[in-house]
């Protein structure tokens, strides 16, 4: 039940009743009439912006507008109140019993509260991470995967059918470094003194397993061979130990991947028929997006792949990219970004409606390329989002903690995980806009007080559990289940701290909706630290005004109703913290 939508449709069937027509003789277009709560509680229950939105194309005063519009209004029996504030925003205030509505809808939802069942879902592809197989997961790993994942749980609650993707970069030049590490520490596991690491060769002990069992599986019969016959065996053992070790980081903070779609499989050739790429290629040909030419150098500094000489060149500036770009090396292979684009084609082939990238700050440039790819090869049809995750500073002691994936002197995920617990990991990179930058504190993370955000909303869950398993003691006998609070006299809930968590918990279908439109999990982290906060207030008034208490022995009707209260209250709670990958504790110790 999203109160505010059905509000809405209140004021629209009020606006159609009124016959408005403008100056052309057409009825107004309600698209935009929205109801909201207003931003001063004082002002009422909820807000509508009717008058504001239509007074220019009915050629009227917004006030005018305003008060027709609130005297259809006041026939609403469940409308107790109707005023026009300024220019001509209109105040609504409602009959309780719209409140005690929403408390049975909650209860008669439960978890699913909030969200959405759809009969026909979009397909949405939200790929994240996607990190080089080429080592553990690091610290800059961690609020892409928790970003990316928290979004496609939000995408998924709100009616879509996700999938969670992983793209390994399993083609390449570092594929190549990463096997010579390997083989380097088979040499080791042999007896070799390798001495010092090469420079250009990863210098990390996570490859000394790997090097282990290169010589529990062939002994020393690599050791002979030339490089070309060991390498692409080295390379496909190497590439699987890293995946499973990428795996199980991912694990460590609650991220599982649905698939783990192959670079190299876009390179593979399937007989006389070509790679996907090839296919890719011939396409955009057969469409006339692709041409031989030549590119200006990049303003700034000029990266490695651009080559002064005509090239194979994908008309990406006339979908709104900066730039056209190239679609083969000199050498006659394929960019990274020819693989992109055929990665993209098969995202549309398998019917993605939406195609979500969750990356770092330093892929900046790639919004643009990507959705010009979109549109180029969809038509328009499966939309492109790129979502950018900012730097996070990892702090201890009141000073920033350094790493250099480099050198190997790192400071992994599974490290930050294993030290503050995947709850605190998960909330905290949530608790601030994706684009924003952040920094980590370990102290503060894990304190219990008030600051800790994440301690604070999972306090806020374990307090009402405390209460339910309290009235159960208390009344023994009564029956608790949610199907007898649903039937409970809300009547009884009349104190404005009480009224504030249901309205409070009007707003989570709405904010849900939000936070999916605009794909910004951070939504719901905020709702969360607020309904918590309400929760937090409510009790602490309690200890001043035992009236207020939630559990009164000595009136079981009154009892039975605030406990269906708290139980709602610790729905929207576990609800919204599972969509934010984070544990919803009946207890805190």
């Amino acid at each position: 039940m999203n109160i505010f939508a059905v509000f809405t449709q209140r004021v629209k069937k009020c606006l159609e009743a009124l016959e408005l027509k403008g100056p052309d003789g057409n009825a107004p277009d309600l698209s935009r009439v929205v109801v909201e709560a207003p931003r001063d509680p004082a002002h009422g229950d909820f807000a509508t912006n009717a008058a504001m939105v239509l007074a220019k194309p009915l050629g009227m005063k917004p006030r005018d507008l305003a008060e027709r519009l609130v005297a259809e209004l006041s026939k609403d029996p469940e409308i107790t109140e109707t005023t026009v504030a300024g220019p001509g925003f209109i105040n609504l205030r409602v009959d309780q019993s719209v409140w005690q509505k929403i408390l049975g809808s909650i209860l008669a939802e439960g978890l699913g509260y909030g969200g959405t069942k759809s009969s026909d879902p979009s397909k949405v592809n939200v790929e994240y991470v996607s990190a080089n197989p080429t080592g553990p997961m690091h610290v800059g790993h961690i609020r892409g995967a928790v970003v990316g994942d928290a979004l496609a749980n939000l995408l998924a609650f709100a009616g879509n059918e996700v999938v969670k993707e992983y793209y390994t970069n399993d083609a390449g030049s570092q594929i190549d470094t990463l096997a010579r590490s390997a083989f380097l520490r088979y040499r080791e596991a042999l007896g070799e003194d390798i001495g010092e690491i090469p420079a250009g060769l990863y210098p990390g002990d996570y490859l000394i397993p790997v090097g282990v069992a290169l010589k529990d599986e062939f002994g020393s019969d690599l050791r002979d061979q030339d490089e070309a016959d060991w390498l692409p065996k080295v390379k496909e053992r190497a590439i699987a130990a890293m995946l499973d070790l990428i795996r199980s980081d991912l694990a460590a903070l609650g991220v599982e991947h649905e698939v783990f779609f192959s670079e190299r499989s876009l390179h593979e050739r399937s007989g006389s028929n070509g790679s996907k790429i090839d296919h890719m290629l011939d396409g955009l040909r057969t469409k006339g997006l692709v041409y031989e030419g030549t590119l200006p150098p990049p303003k700034g500094q000029v990266p490695d792949d651009w080559e002064d000489r005509e090239q194979t060149l994908f008309r990406a500036s006339d979908f709104g990219d900066d730039t056209d770009r190239a679609l083969k090396k000199s050498d006659g292979s394929y960019t990274y970004f020819a693989a992109d684009v055929a990665y993209f084609e098969d995202k549309f082939q398998r019917g993605f409606k939406e195609a979500i990238y969750v990356l770092g700050a330093d892929h900046g440039g790639y919004a643009k390329r990507l959705q010009a790819v979109g549109k180029a090869v969809s038509g328009g049809d499966t939309e492109v989002i790129v979502r950018f995750c900012q730097l996070v500073k990892l702090m201890r002691d009141g000073a920033p903690v350094k790493m250099s994936k480099r050198s190997g002197d790192f400071i992994t995920l599974r490290e930050v995980v294993d030290e503050v617990g995947s709850d605190p990991v998960r909330f905290m990179m949530l608790f601030r806009k994706n684009d924003a930058p952040l920094d980590f504190d370990f102290k503060k993370v894990t304190e219990q007080s008030k600051d800790n955000p994440v301690f604070y909303v999972q306090y806020g869950h374990a307090r009402c559990c405390s209460v339910l398993r309290q009235a159960a003691e208390e009344l023994s006998g009564q029956d608790l289940s949610d199907s007898v609070l649903e039937g409970a006299d809300y009547s009884l809930l009349d104190d404005i701290g009480e009224l504030e968590l249901i309205g409070k918990m009007a707003e989570w279908p709405k904010v849900v909706e939000a936070a999916a439109d605009t794909h910004e999990p951070h939504r719901i982290a905020f709702y969360l630290h607020e309904l918590a906060s309400s929760l937090h207030g409510h009790w602490n008034r309690g200890k001043e005004l035992p009236h207020l208490r939630f559990i009164d022995s000595s009136n079981t009707k009154l009892t039975v109703a605030r406990v269906a209260l708290v139980r709602a209250v610790s729905l929207v709670l576990s609800s919204g913290l599972a969509i934010l990958g984070v544990q919803a504790p009946e207890e805190m110790r």
